[in-house]
């Protein structure tokens, strides 16, 4: 994974911290932002702390349905997940005003 995810979290937790809403929506491989140990993922100490920001904020992370990993390993934290079908997700982004995708 790229240093992108870590700028993706960055980003929501600044636009989050101006009051404004957010969904953040983890697809393939992004679902591992929710790995309990991210210390291979590239920035990972700052994954992790950006993580627990939203975790204080109850900021949800919609997830691919479909890529949820199975095991005790992942979101051993506890964040709020939404499962989202392939097309939930679309019809997320066609009713946001606007949307980042990393």
């Amino acid at each position: 994974m790229s240093h992108r995810a870590n700028e993706a979290m960055r980003i929501a937790l600044g636009i989050v911290a101006g009051e404004n809403e957010v969904a953040i929506v983890l697809t393939n491989g992004a679902v591992h932002l929710l790995d309990d140990d991210t210390d291979d993922l590239v920035d990972g100490d700052d994954i992790a702390r950006y993580r627990a920001s939203l975790r204080k904020l109850d900021i949800p992370f919609h997830v691919d349905d479909r890529a949820i990993p199975k095991g005790p390993e992942w979101n051993g934290e506890g964040h709020r997940i939404i499962p989202a079908t392939p097309d939930a997700i679309a019809r997320l982004m066609s009713s946001a005003e606007r949307f980042i995708v990393f």
